[in-house]
């Protein structure tokens, strides 16, 4: 592991909070660690938000060690396994699925927008999941056809549209936008997305197919991504949709579905129950709290468009 690395990784989070305080002279050897991994430093800051609001102080009731994802799937999750946590928060799949093969006992709250918990084996079942493994599970692939609704919503002649998928993880997401792309009589051109180094050659590719549109579904990689392929549709003259609705603050068009913000918050609410002795076979699978709705009038005006007003009022957010 390179020094930046390791600095990174063995720096503590100070969390701010006038709360409850471990007894006097009470070592740091002796505090409860949670192990992090986030996506950015927003979704970092709104963990340490919700273990503040929950009465944490660093060095007086809790450690907090913490990894950047990276683009290539990197992180220190090995390292952050070594130090024993208490508890382990880990986004999407491929890092639920490592963070499994590496320990069976360390409880892992997990952040998966992607999976079925329950059909993929998981856990048990959503209200007792029975092994190491709980958290925000969001299963609900059918998501992909709200954005082609909001899509077709912007644009009433949509007949082919270019779809981003993670193609390691993101297999029930296509198929159901492929259903919901039939049921609307659009035509769906697929673009497999494996590091944002292909992405150029691939939105090449769509663009000479003659597609109209471009819905972006969800992994890690790819919300890391986001700027990038928001870039690369603004390039092509291409309305994009995402189920992150950051991706509008990131150039897109529209973003509709879970609010990441919140969604770190919540996995503070899960930390503390841990924290506090219950155990992850008994903590039932939750689903994010918060959607919200960002049309991108910018991006809608550079492109020509204009949004029909019903859909703009029905945003929780327009940039202007």
């Amino acid at each position: 592991m390179t020094p930046p690395r390791r600095r990174r990784l063995a720096a503590l989070v100070v969390l701010w909070v006038a709360g409850s305080v471990a007894p006097v002279g009470a070592a740091a050897a002796d505090l409860p660690k949670i192990g992090l991994v986030t996506t950015s430093p927003a979704t970092r800051d709104a963990f340490v938000q919700g273990l503040n609001e929950l009465g944490y102080r660093e060095g007086q009731n809790v450690e907090l060690h913490w990894s950047r994802a990276t683009e290539d799937g990197g992180d220190d999750l090995p390292e952050l396994v070594r130090l024993k946590p208490a508890c382990l928060v880990l986004p999407g799949p491929l890092r639920l699925a490592h963070g499994r093969r590496l320990t069976t006992t360390i409880p892992i709250i997990a952040l998966d927008l992607e999976s079925d918990p329950v059909g993929g084996g998981i856990v048990a079942s959503l209200a007792r999941p029975g092994g190491n493994v709980t958290g925000i599970f969001m299963d609900l692939p059918e998501l992909a056809g709200k954005q082609i609704q909001l899509l077709r919503e912007a644009l009433p002649r949509l007949a082919r549209l270019a779809v981003v998928w993670d193609e390691r993880i993101g297999g029930p997401q296509l198929q159901a936008a492929q259903r919901a792309a039939k049921a609307a009589k659009v035509t769906l051109v697929p673009i497999p997305f494996r590091r944002a180094a292909d992405l150029d050659a691939a939105m090449a590719r769509a663009a000479r197919s003659g597609v109209e549109a471009l819905l972006v579904l969800t992994s890690p990689e790819i919300f890391l991504a986001r700027e990038r392929i928001a870039e690369s549709a603004r390039q092509y003259r291409l309305p994009s949709a995402s189920i992150f609705p950051s991706y509008a603050e990131a150039g897109g068009l529209l973003g509709y579905g879970p609010n990441l913000i919140e969604l770190y918050r919540q996995a503070a609410r899960y930390a503390d129950r841990l924290l506090k002795g219950a155990r992850p076979a008994d903590l039932p699978i939750e689903r994010p709290s918060k959607f919200e709705f960002i049309v991108n009038q910018k991006a809608a005006r550079a492109l020509g468009l204009t949004i029909p007003p019903l859909l703009l009022t029905r945003a929780d957010r327009v940039i202007e």
